[in-house]
């Protein structure tokens, strides 16, 4: 028996998730919500279900089992509570909210309804984070002492919505794309971020809203990371991984056409852009040829260096460099790892990406913006994480 997810927002989310959702075995499609009606119609067309213009409309509506919330980060508290208090489960993209208060309430109304809730997509979730996750676990190559992240891609001069360069709405790459990095890390460690320290940097006068970070998370345990992440379209760290993109895909050098592709556009026509270029269309059923990955990690023990390659986790110790294969799974990988999390979680309440976890990840980015505005380390309390 399969349950059906409602997809609420068919932007680049909503649009990225679906295929993931269709090659899992247990999930459907049953329906989305979008208040773009072009969308919606390209979504009826292509999914033969039925979209609607809210949210309280997909919830009434028979066969929702699970709602998917892919829309801006100022929604996601609401129709998270909204979604729970009918008793579907609940998969929300990251960041989960914008404010701690706001992750408390979302984490309230699951328990009291009784749903599951799950926060992703994040590379968290990706099969060699996963797997590096284990390695570590079963002190295969000793203790963990560090981690390191980095990414460099042209993330600011995809065609956005003006809330999504605003900081107050949590425009840039603190709410956008810290959340990755801080997942895979804390996946990988499962261990509480004790002290952050971060800079972030403004390198456009045209587009005032951090671009560019870096936050070197204090770990219990005496563990350290550095999560460096910049979206400025210059160098792209895809290169550093064979030219294999994010989503797994091969992928040709574009150095700035990011950038050259705005060029000329107003405010109203980057926005028709970002509707045609990441609003729903239906996309094919063809895997990418390789696991999914954001930029370079490398995750230190005491006998062995460990970086996802291409297809594999590969370990550099005294011995050379081992490959340890990644499982073959039946769905998407990434994006499929989200969807199973979420069957499990509604099946069996076992989830660690769930609501709590959410929370946590969102602390460590406020702390990281908190750092680097006042330029001074922060701490974070103890307890509150898994």
């Amino acid at each position: 028996m399969t349950f059906g997810i409602g997809v609420v927002g068919l932007g680049i989310a909503g649009s990225a998730m679906i295929p993931a959702i269709r090659s899992h075995p247990l999930v459907r499609v049953a329906a989305a919500a979008e208040p773009q009606a072009e969308l919606r119609e390209r979504f009826c067309k292509a999914e033969r279900a039925a979209a609607f213009a809210t949210l309280g409309e997909l919830l009434e509506y028979p066969g929702v089992d699970a709602v998917y919330i892919a829309s801006p980060h100022q929604f996601h508290c609401e129709q998270a509570v909204l979604a729970a208090s009918a008793g579907k489960h609940v998969l929300v993209e990251k960041p989960m909210a914008l404010t701690i208060a706001d992750c408390d309430r979302m984490i309230d109304a699951a328990r009291s309804h009784g749903v599951a809730l799950v926060v992703g997509h994040s590379h968290g979730f990706d099969p060699a984070v996963s797997a590096i996750r284990q390695l570590v676990r079963d002190g295969t190559y000793g203790p963990l002492g560090m981690i390191t992240t980095w990414n460099y891609t042209d993330f600011l001069y995809r065609p956005r919505r003006p809330e999504e360069l605003d900081p107050s709405t949590g425009g840039g790459i603190l709410f956008n794309q810290l959340p990755h990095q801080v997942d895979m890390v804390r996946t990988i460690a499962d261990r509480d971020v004790l002290t952050v320290t971060a800079r972030t940097a403004v390198l456009d006068p045209a587009r005032r809203v951090a671009g560019a970070c870096t936050a070197v998370l204090g770990l219990a345990g005496d563990a350290v990371a550095t999560l460096v992440y910049s979206g400025y379209d210059h160098f792209d760290s895809d290169e550093m991984h064979g030219w294999v993109a994010e989503g797994g895909r091969d992928k040709r050098p574009a150095h700035g056409s990011a950038r050259a592709a705005l060029r000329g556009l107003d405010r109203r026509a980057e926005r028709a852009a970002r509707t045609d270029r990441y609003g729903y269309r239906a996309a094919g059923a063809v895997r990418p040829a390789h696991q999914p990955h954001f930029g370079e990690l490398v995750v230190s023990c005491a006998h062995a260096d460990l970086r996802p390659g291409p297809d594999a986790v590969l370990a550099y110790s005294d011995e050379g460099v081992r490959e340890h294969p990644l499982p073959p799974t039946r769905w998407w990988p990434g994006r499929g790892e989200v969807i199973e999390e979420l069957v499990r979680a509604a099946t069996d309440g076992n989830a660690l990406h769930d609501g709590v976890f959410g929370r946590e990840t969102l602390r460590v980015c406020l702390a990281a913006e908190r750092s680097a505005a006042d330029r001074s380390p922060v701490d974070l309390p103890h307890g509150v994480t898994r």
